[in-house]
């Protein structure tokens, strides 16, 4: 027991933790509720021959050198900057982020009732006003040419085999055992000497002091007779359907060839209690009343126990921050352990 450690979630997060202890010497038990591992960013191949990420549109891009060679390990790299594109009311397709070009064709006075309200509005389900200003300057106004999604992120790529291959090899190790549809239950407590736990906190604690907002995306796959529609890979709607953006996969770079069918991806977001408590995004509000509830859960954070990934720390995290996260989060335990011995 004293070497045995639990790992709640085969995520980015969760299965980096269990890697890093796995090669400490700790046996480590990794469990999901769910029937595959690599969390949100789990891809799979279709019969088409077109690969899809169920849980919507995941790119690495990254200015961390360190998250970039510890992946490496497992996993090759396939260059890929992201493009995305808006579709105005006329049917025009712009740049996103806005620049010089999209700012030409909307006008300055327009941009933020055309792309950021709606969108906001749809995405959130609140007002942007109400809103965490940081979640809403995650996609600035550029005033240059560049049509890059992250042009400041010096790494940008897809793993060649996709994320579930990454995570499989990640996990792939003598001292690692994975359990797939299998809900962590309290009974598991006594059992291990530590738990790093991404399941929800407020899950967790069985909502003793409420829920936890978030909201969720339905996703929406459609199949046309068609060998391509868009010219990128995301097409943001700036109307007001309930839907945000579509993915068109076969724009992605080693996601298949099919002359004769495209596979696109509409998300539809919605509060998680409407999708059967799907949590993806953590909603920050300015009142940080959230934040606060959260913090009350944490507090009560059994003594061999650590909460992780975007639902156990309640925080909206990109791959490369969860990896980089758990590395440090790794070495600090390791440390712990080697000062009590």
């Amino acid at each position: 027991m004293q070497k045995k450690i639990l790992v709640v979630g085969a995520g980015f997060y969760g299965s980096t933790m269990a890697r890093v202890l796995a090669e400490n010497n700790f046996k480590v038990d990794v469990i999901d509720k769910r029937d595959h591992i690599a969390g949100n960013a789990y891809d799979l191949e279709l019969e088409s021959g077109i690969k899809i990420h169920k849980y919507g549109p995941h790119i690495f891009h990254t200015k961390n050198k360190e998250v970039v060679d510890w992946l490496s390990r497992f996993t090759e790299w396939i260059p890929y900057k992201h493009k995305v594109k808006a579709m105005l009311s006329s049917g025009e397709l712009v740049t996103l982020p806005v620049n010089n070009e999209t700012i030409r064709i909307v006008g300055l006075e327009n941009i933020l009732d055309t792309f950021y309200k709606p969108y906001t509005k749809k995405m959130w389900g609140i007002d942007p006003d109400k809103l965490d200003q940081n979640i809403l300057k995650r996609v600035p106004v550029r005033k240059d040419d560049n049509e890059y999604y992250f042009p400041d992120d010096k790494f940008q790529g897809l793993p060649k085999n996709g994320y579930s291959a990454l995570i499989s090899s990640m996990l792939d190790h003598k001292n690692i055992s994975i359990k797939l549809k299998r809900a962590f239950t309290y009974r598991l407590m006594g059992n291990y000497f530590h738990i790093f736990n991404s399941m929800p906190i407020d899950e967790f604690f069985n909502y003793k002091y409420g829920f936890l907002p978030y909201r969720s995306i339905k996703f929406h796959n459609v199949t046309l007779p068609c060998s391509k529609i868009f010219p990128v890979s995301v097409v943001n709607f700036t109307n007001t359907s309930p839907y945000t953006r579509v993915t068109e996969w076969k724009n992605f770079p080693n996601h298949g060839i099919n002359e004769n069918e495209t596979i696109l991806t509409y998300e539809e977001p919605c509060d998680f209690k409407d999708n059967d408590f799907e949590r993806y995004y953590p909603i920050r509000d300015l009142s940080n009343k959230n934040v606060s509830l959260y913090k009350k859960y944490q507090q009560e954070t059994p003594a061999n126990m650590t909460f992780i990934g975007r639902c156990g720390l309640y925080v909206y995290i990109d791959m490369d921050q969860a990896v980089s996260s758990a590395l440090a989060l790794s070495k600090k335990f390791l440390a712990s352990i080697d000062k009590n011995v």
